[in-house]
């Protein structure tokens, strides 16, 4: 069996926190550890071509009505119902994706990631505030002026830039996506097929 699942991801994404949150039963199930890949999201746009959804389908009649239902079936099947849609939508990551980085090299990555999620997609905060940041981690005991220090330095910001080219040289085009081996899964509705191909592998 595999034992790694690569997760393209971006804090950007209300699919990615709901991906990552119904990942814990996967991941319980399989025994396979979920390794991130930061990516972010509006360079991986750039680089394929790719747009959001909403302006990419926002024409079709029904097409994001039906989105919506899917995505309200999704949180009902998997009890999520912590899950808010933040009001400041759409929300630069940069900062917070850097700030991965940054906590990953500094050993608290786990935390950081919980921390980060719950104020964009619970508790509905302005995350590309600077000030913002730094006070929802604090309060979470993570070192803030470090990781904010850091998220700046050219070797944090490169890594994020490198990440984000690899994904999309393995063939990503949007987050949440998904590696098992070489094998791509991309949306949270694929996990069915992911917990497959990782009992297969």
């Amino acid at each position: 069996m595999a034992r790694t699942l690569d997760f393209i991801f971006d804090f950007a994404s209300p699919n990615a926190y709901l991906a990552w949150k119904a990942l814990a039963g996967v991941s319980a199930r399989t025994g396979v550890e979920v390794r991130l890949v930061p990516c972010l999201l509006g360079g991986l746009f750039k680089i394929t071509g790719n747009q959001a959804p909403m302006t990419a389908f926002g024409h079709i009649q029904g097409k994001l009505a039906y989105e919506h239902l899917e995505f309200r079936r999704f949180i009902a099947r998997h009890g999520l119902t912590a899950f808010q849609f933040n009001p400041h939508f759409p929300v630069n990551t940069l900062l917070i994706m850097r700030g991965l980085v940054a906590a990953r090299r500094a050993g608290v990555e786990g935390a950081y990631v919980e921390t980060v999620l719950k104020a964009m997609w619970e508790d509905g905060l302005k995350m590309d505030d600077p000030a913002v940041v730094a006070e929802v981690l604090a309060a979470a005991g993570l070192p803030a002026q470090a990781l904010l220090e850091a998220a700046q330095t050219p070797e944090v910001k490169a890594e994020l830039v490198a990440g984000t080219e690899a994904a999309a040289a393995r063939g990503a085009f949007g987050v949440p996506t998904f590696f098992v081996g070489d094998e791509m899964f991309f949306g949270k509705e694929r996990l069915g097929q992911v917990e497959e191909a990782l009992a297969a592998a």
